[in-house]
């Protein structure tokens, strides 16, 4: 009887471990349904992380942008220092105002830089042979051809293109996922205008004209533009009969030459190359009323170059002019 019951027990036993078994069996192939993909990455040893996806708010709306662009193409002047601060060389780039085709100061860097057109007519077919993986560009200068360039590649635009660099700079940092270089950059910049700022003292009394000579015209460039806008941050101060109502330049004849008088004037000229600029440049300064400016009598009116402390209105030229005003104020660094 005893016998009985244990062979019982037994194969009681024995059905319900087969019943686990098989249970156990049916739930480790569910698992392995969707485990495959995974077995198999770590059986190459490599994970396969998927790549991070930011929102870039810009002027025209949100652009979704995948880890770091390899592509780029950039359609500003300002634009292409900042790639090239950020050490991204650009695919493609608009050429430089002045230049064949870049200007003197980056051409080094922009060896093998296809020209893709100029800031107004950017080339759109040329554009898309490049195979740009980010566009960056300016709702100012290509507003009109934004959808052509967005169906292209992703595209980033800044808003203005006026003296305030460091906000434009900031955009295109996260645009190509180096924010946190773009800040070190700005705050190494930064840096150097206070130290500037700091030890200039006295100095910074003196009242400063900033004239540039173009075809057929002269202006008097005011805060609102690329050296203006580095004048403020240094502390240098304008001329107080220099305060023309809504505009960032002010366009003056000969007659007005005595309105750019100040303790020190900086000058430049843009010339595309067909002389005119230069000519304007030569005519106003053998004039008897330029000659007659308290500046121009002092040796203090200092003739500087368009590109950097004008036209190209990025990082590079911006830390180029500081480096030229420190050695003008005679400032040790």
């Amino acid at each position: 009887m005893a016998t009985l019951f244990k062979r019982k027990m037994i194969g009681t036993t024995t059905t319900l471990l087969l019943a686990l078994a098989i249970l156990i069996t049916g739930c480790g192939q569910t698992g392995n349904s969707t485990g495959k993909d995974s077995s198999s990455s770590e059986g190459t040893g490599k994970s396969q992380p998927q790549e991070d996806v930011r929102t870039v708010k810009h002027v025209m709306g949100d652009a979704k942008i995948s880890g770091t662009p390899k592509r780029v193409v950039v359609l500003t002047n300002e634009g292409t220092e900042a790639l090239l601060a950020l050490g991204i060389k650009p695919v493609g780039a608009v050429k430089s105002w002045t230049g064949d085709p870049w200007y003197p100061h980056i051409k080094d860097q922009m060896e093998g830089v296809t020209v893709v057109g100029d800031e107004s007519q950017p080339n759109i077919e040329l554009i898309a042979s490049l195979k740009p993986d980010l566009i960056i560009g300016n709702k100012l200068r290509q507003e009109k051809v934004y959808d052509q360039l967005n169906a292209i590649a992703t595209t980033v635009f800044s808003e203005t293109l006026r003296g305030e660099w460091q906000s434009n700079f900031k955009l295109y940092a996260e645009a190509v996922g180096k924010t946190k270089e773009g800040d070190t950059t700005i705050a190494d910049y930064d840096a150097r205008a206070a130290d500037f700022k700091s030890k200039a003292g006295d100095k910074l009394q003196q009242k400063v004209s900033v004239v540039r000579f173009m075809s057929g015209k002269t202006r008097i460039y005011l805060e609102d533009t690329f050296t203006g806008i580095a004048f403020s941050k240094l502390g240098i101060t304008r001329p107080d009969n220099q305060k023309y109502a809504d505009t960032f330049v002010e366009e003056i004849t000969k007659e007005r030459l005595p309105e750019v008088d100040a303790d020190m004037l900086f000058y430049f000229t843009y010339d595309t190359g067909d002389g005119k600029g230069n000519e304007m440049e030569k005519e106003m300064l053998n004039d008897p009323l330029w000659k007659s400016l308290n500046v121009v009598k002092n040796n203090k009116a200092i003739r500087v170059d368009d590109a950097i402390w004008n036209t190209a209105g990025g990082v590079i030229a911006a830390n180029l002019m500081l480096d030229e005003l420190f050695k003008i104020y005679e400032i040790q660094e």
